[in-house]
Protein backbone atom coordinates (compact mmCIF):
# COMPACT_ATOMS: atom_id res chain seq x y z
CA UNK A 1 0.00 0.00 0.00
CA UNK A 2 1.31 3.43 -0.81
CA UNK A 3 1.18 5.68 2.12
CA UNK A 4 2.49 8.63 -0.27
CA UNK A 5 0.20 11.76 -0.85
CA UNK A 6 -1.11 13.75 -3.89
CA UNK A 7 1.12 16.98 -2.33
CA UNK A 8 4.01 14.17 -1.62
CA UNK A 9 4.13 13.01 -4.73
CA UNK A 10 3.40 15.97 -6.84
CA UNK A 11 6.18 17.86 -4.38
CA UNK A 12 8.82 14.79 -6.17
CA UNK A 13 7.44 15.47 -9.25
CA UNK A 14 8.95 19.04 -8.43
CA UNK A 15 12.47 17.87 -7.60
CA UNK A 16 12.74 15.44 -10.36
CA UNK A 17 12.15 18.00 -12.97
CA UNK A 18 14.59 20.38 -11.18
CA UNK A 19 17.05 17.61 -11.81
CA UNK A 20 16.03 17.06 -14.96
CA UNK A 21 16.58 20.86 -15.88
CA UNK A 22 19.68 21.15 -14.42
CA UNK A 23 21.49 18.31 -16.35
CA UNK A 24 19.74 18.93 -19.85
CA UNK A 25 20.29 22.71 -19.34
CA UNK A 26 22.10 24.37 -16.30
CA UNK A 27 25.42 21.99 -15.83
CA UNK A 28 27.39 25.12 -16.71
CA UNK A 29 25.79 28.56 -16.00
CA UNK A 30 26.94 31.62 -18.33
CA UNK A 31 25.01 34.12 -17.06
CA UNK A 32 21.25 33.84 -17.63
CA UNK A 33 22.65 30.93 -20.26
CA UNK A 34 23.17 27.59 -19.49
CA UNK A 35 24.33 24.75 -20.92
CA UNK A 36 23.96 20.98 -20.26
CA UNK A 37 23.94 17.39 -21.65
CA UNK A 38 20.95 18.18 -24.44
CA UNK A 39 23.21 21.16 -25.70
CA UNK A 40 26.14 19.20 -25.94
CA UNK A 41 24.31 15.91 -26.99
CA UNK A 42 22.68 17.75 -30.07
CA UNK A 43 25.70 18.01 -31.58
CA UNK A 44 25.88 14.18 -31.68
CA UNK A 45 23.98 12.54 -34.28
CA UNK A 46 21.32 10.27 -32.82
CA UNK A 47 22.36 10.90 -29.42
CA UNK A 48 20.93 14.11 -28.86
CA UNK A 49 17.44 13.04 -30.04
CA UNK A 50 17.43 9.94 -28.03
CA UNK A 51 17.94 12.36 -24.80
CA UNK A 52 15.95 14.21 -26.13
CA UNK A 53 13.03 12.06 -26.79
CA UNK A 54 14.08 10.23 -23.05
CA UNK A 55 14.08 13.49 -21.21
CA UNK A 56 10.63 14.62 -22.59
CA UNK A 57 9.14 10.84 -21.68
CA UNK A 58 10.34 11.54 -18.46
CA UNK A 59 9.03 15.03 -17.85
CA UNK A 60 5.95 13.81 -19.04
CA UNK A 61 5.25 10.77 -16.62
CA UNK A 62 6.21 13.38 -13.71
CA UNK A 63 3.79 15.47 -14.99
CA UNK A 64 0.81 12.79 -15.46
CA UNK A 65 2.12 11.22 -11.84
CA UNK A 66 1.53 14.63 -10.09
CA UNK A 67 -2.35 15.13 -12.02
CA UNK A 68 -0.54 17.89 -13.83
CA UNK A 69 -3.66 20.31 -16.08
CA UNK A 70 -4.35 19.06 -19.34
CA UNK A 71 -2.87 22.65 -20.64
CA UNK A 72 0.64 21.99 -18.95
CA UNK A 73 1.29 19.03 -20.38
CA UNK A 74 0.19 19.75 -23.74
CA UNK A 75 2.74 22.88 -23.03
CA UNK A 76 5.62 20.79 -22.00
CA UNK A 77 4.86 18.10 -24.88
CA UNK A 78 5.36 20.84 -27.52
CA UNK A 79 8.08 22.34 -25.78
CA UNK A 80 9.89 18.81 -26.33
CA UNK A 81 8.52 18.28 -29.23
CA UNK A 82 10.58 21.48 -31.15
CA UNK A 83 13.78 20.24 -28.68
CA UNK A 84 13.36 17.30 -30.36
CA UNK A 85 12.87 17.68 -34.13
CA UNK A 86 15.31 20.21 -33.89
CA UNK A 87 18.20 17.51 -33.09
CA UNK A 88 17.10 15.78 -36.41
CA UNK A 89 18.31 18.68 -38.41
CA UNK A 90 22.16 18.71 -39.25
CA UNK A 91 24.26 21.66 -37.70
CA UNK A 92 21.41 24.55 -37.75
CA UNK A 93 19.03 22.39 -35.91
CA UNK A 94 22.14 21.40 -33.62
CA UNK A 95 22.83 24.80 -32.93
CA UNK A 96 19.11 25.44 -32.79
CA UNK A 97 18.85 22.62 -30.25
CA UNK A 98 21.70 23.71 -27.96
CA UNK A 99 20.55 27.54 -27.37
CA UNK A 100 16.37 26.16 -27.08
CA UNK A 101 16.10 25.29 -23.55
CA UNK A 102 12.93 22.47 -23.78
CA UNK A 103 14.01 20.85 -21.47
CA UNK A 104 14.26 23.88 -18.57
CA UNK A 105 10.81 25.32 -20.01
CA UNK A 106 9.12 21.89 -20.18
CA UNK A 107 10.15 21.45 -16.70
CA UNK A 108 9.60 25.00 -15.22
CA UNK A 109 5.79 24.49 -16.82
CA UNK A 110 5.64 21.16 -14.73
CA UNK A 111 6.78 23.06 -11.48
CA UNK A 112 4.54 26.46 -11.55
CA UNK A 113 1.70 24.08 -12.51
CA UNK A 114 2.63 21.97 -8.91
CA UNK A 115 3.67 25.30 -6.76
CA UNK A 116 -0.01 26.43 -8.19
CA UNK A 117 -1.61 23.43 -6.46
CA UNK A 118 0.27 22.13 -4.15
CA UNK A 119 2.18 25.05 -2.71
CA UNK A 120 6.06 25.18 -2.95
CA UNK A 121 8.00 22.06 -2.54
CA UNK A 122 9.40 21.82 1.19
CA UNK A 123 13.07 20.72 -0.23
CA UNK A 124 13.76 22.98 -2.79
CA UNK A 125 16.71 23.53 -2.49
CA UNK A 126 18.79 20.65 -4.01
CA UNK A 127 23.03 20.62 -3.51
CA UNK A 128 25.57 20.30 -6.76
CA UNK A 129 24.68 16.09 -5.89
CA UNK A 130 21.36 16.54 -6.70
CA UNK A 131 20.09 15.12 -3.15
CA UNK A 132 17.93 16.94 -0.82
CA UNK A 133 20.29 19.43 1.57
CA UNK A 134 20.71 17.74 4.87
CA UNK A 135 20.24 19.52 7.87
CA UNK A 136 22.80 19.23 10.30
CA UNK A 137 21.71 17.40 13.97
CA UNK A 138 21.49 19.82 16.24
CA UNK A 139 22.62 18.17 20.09
CA UNK A 140 22.84 19.49 23.26
CA UNK A 141 25.74 20.45 24.81
CA UNK A 142 27.56 18.41 27.87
Amino acid sequence: MDDETDRDRAHRAWRNAERIKRLSDELIKIGPWGLGLDGVLAWVPVAGTVYSLGCAGLLLYEGVKAKAAPWTLTRMAAYMAINSAMSDVPVVGWAMDTLFRGQFMAANALQKDIEARHGPAEAQALDPRWRPVARPVSRPSP
